[in-house]
């Protein structure tokens, strides 16, 4: 993410996380890391709910953001009825998505898959 930095960015921390306390207070040191090695505004949102909103910013906005895109193994899926699949994939595949979208805007992106949720405390150090 440095290196695709320039002045004038902001970073869109985009966690495809439950939006559970631990885990916004957990993501809130790496938000503020983060804005401190780039020296840039820091957004965080929780996926697949920011799509809706400023999700359309980020691909239809000016060139201007470099995007985190966080996933994680699920400790709990559970089967959606009559789908044939579970919300857990439809999660990943919803995060996939919104990678292949910013890419084809020629957006700035990076992944990071985790094997637990908690492990998010560590993207600070990246």
């Amino acid at each position: 993410m440095r290196r695709a930095f320039r002045p004038g960015d902001y970073l869109a921390i985009l966690a495809y996380l439950r939006p559970l306390p631990t885990l916004r207070l957990a993501c809130r040191p790496c938000a503020r890391a983060w804005a401190r090695a780039l020296g840039c505004a820091t957004t965080l949102g929780f996926g697949p709910r920011y799509l809706h909103s400023t999700g359309q910013l980020h691909k239809g906005g000016p060139n201007t953001g470099l995007f985190l895109v966080v996933t994680t193994e699920d400790a709990e899926d559970a089967e959606i009825p009559e789908m044939g699949t579970t919300f857990g994939r439809l999660k990943r595949a919803q995060a996939r998505g919104d990678i292949r979208a910013l890419l084809a805007r020629g957006r700035r992106v990076a992944h990071v898959h985790l094997k637990r949720p908690e492990d998010v405390s560590g993207l600070a150090s990246l």
